[in-house]
């Protein structure tokens, strides 16, 4: 449970937190990292959380102060990051085993996942992955280093720079991958960030952070970082950060109440880059029936995106639309139960059991089976659904619903803006519905079983996170 959930819940009852030792929490300012439990933030999983004390005025830089990294070479900032990927490979310092620790005690995801997600952490700071997203992003490291001249239609020459952002961070803990990817765009734009930690990961950006630290003590791009906790909505802490004054931007990450609560501060000169919240579909064509071989197929990719973190990742395909009459829609929720079970890199055997008033709804379903089909149970370890139209609930712990639709194209009408990524099978009938999907407002289509592999450098929720976190400024001839 997120620490304000557990906060707000035991001020409503009076509960008390259970007599024992707080476990400290990390929070890096400005390049420097300390470790305390000062002020107590809640029980979560049964751990007592404590934190630092960290003032407003080291929160913030006045803008009449440079940042650390404003005038600091790509090039060398691409180095940096680097030499931090190796150096969390090697886990050189023990500081991401001692943040996966910490995080399997708090988090709902179990430790086989969180391991495999601290094992791929290292990756994101791949030099080759960084220079690539600089280039695709921004046309290049010389719009970051300095001003650019272009020659306008008229010939009058312009410079443009990509200018170093102030950006606050409310950050998502759903996947710790979110952590390392986040840092690594921060750092390239050679910004000044402030960073709100995730209440249900309060561990793995400190532990990369103080991982950067280790291997450029000192360096301008560590100092550009500060990252800690308050709680979500905290009015005595947002608005005094969340302004013109200090910063640029402020990326959100999160649901519904994260980006609401946002846009309260958005105003002249305050912009908001929202990473909204997504749900994920897949598109299963008729090929799937053309023999057993290509149903296993399908129905093992289709498993494999419904089944990210859990079912608790944007890129989650809970709603799967078949091509075929409702006969075919029943053999391909066969064929995708047991695949649900399956253990993944980023899936358990057994996800969190399902909600009480969730599993009330789903037995009243079945009892309506001329309209209905529902196999599986509710251990975890797998639901399918079958339904003439999507169901209107939101499906959790390794449920599925599987809708049979007449045509790919027909599907098209169940996605939205709300609707991050498609996967379709097999992967050349994509370009039959992409244009479509794209103007209903999908982001994202790719080969079914592919929903979790988003490339760097590449649109992320519509628009290029780099172009969108820089300040872009011209001088004019």
């Amino acid at each position: 449970m997120p620490v304000e959930n557990v906060i707000a819940e035991q001020e409503r009852t009076g509960a008390a937190f259970p007599n024992t030792p707080l476990v400290p929490t990390w929070a890096v300012v400005k390049g420097r990292a300390r470790c305390g439990a000062d002020e107590e933030l809640g029980t979560v999983e049964g751990v007592r959380l404590g934190r630092p004390v960290v003032t407003l005025d080291e929160i913030v830089t006045p803008r009449t102060d440079p940042g650390p990294a404003f005038d600091t070479p790509v090039a060398e900032i691409v180095e940096v990051l680097a030499a931090t990927g190796e150096a969390l490979r090697r886990d050189e310092g023990g500081f991401l085993a001692e943040s996966l620790e910490q995080l399997r005690r708090t988090s709902t995801l179990d430790g086989r996942i969180l391991e495999q997600a601290y094992a791929d952490l290292w990756r994101t700071f791949d030099p080759g992955r960084s220079a690539f997203q600089v280039r695709n992003e921004l046309g290049g490291p010389e719009f970051l280093d300095r001003w650019h001249p272009r020659a306008g239609h008229d010939g009058r020459v312009t410079s443009v720079r990509a200018f170093p952002p102030r950006l606050v961070h409310v950050m998502a803990g759903n996947a710790p991958g979110l952590s390392a990817s986040s840092l690594v765009r921060s750092a390239l734009t050679k910004g000044v960030h402030v960073i709100k930690l995730p209440s249900n990961d309060l561990f793995t950006t400190p532990a990369l952070l103080r991982t950067m630290a280790a291997v450029a003590p000192g360096h301008p791009v560590v100092e550009s970082f500060t990252a800690l906790y308050w709680r979500g909505g905290d009015e005595t802490v947002e608005s005094a950060v969340f302004r013109p004054q200090f910063f640029d931007k402020l990326v959100a990450w999160g649901g519904e109440g994260t980006i609401r609560n946002a846009l309260r501060y958005v105003g002249p000169g305050f912009e908001l880059v929202s990473f909204d919240p997504k749900n994920s579909i897949s598109f299963v064509g008729r090929e799937a029936f053309d023999s057993d071989e290509s149903l296993r197929a399908a129905a093992e990719a289709a498993a494999t995106d419904a089944t990210m973190f859990n079912q608790d990742a944007c890129v989650s395909a809970r709603f799967q639309f078949v091509e075929g009459t409702v006969e075919d829609a029943d053999r391909f929720a066969d064929a995708l139960l047991p695949e649900l079970g399956k253990p993944r890199r980023t899936a358990s055997e057994r996800a969190t059991p399902v909600p009480a008033e969730l599993r009330d709804e789903i037995d009243a379903l079945r009892a309506m089976s001329s309209l209905y089909r529902v196999v599986g149970g509710f251990e975890g370890t797998g639901m399918v659904v079958r339904s003439d139209e999507p169901v209107d609930f939101h499906p959790a712990g390794k449920i599925v619903n599987v809708v049979p639709v007449a045509s790919l194209a027909d599907a098209v009408r169940f996605a939205d803006v709300s609707t991050q990524t498609v996967g379709v099978y097999p992967a050349e009938r994509k370009s039959e519905v992409r244009n479509a999907l794209a103007a209903a407002g999908v982001q994202r289509v790719v080969p079914l079983g592919a929903a979790g592999q988003m490339p760097p450098g590449f649109p992320h929720d519509g628009f290029l996170p780099l172009h969108r976190f820089v300040r872009w400024v011209n001088d004019e001839d």
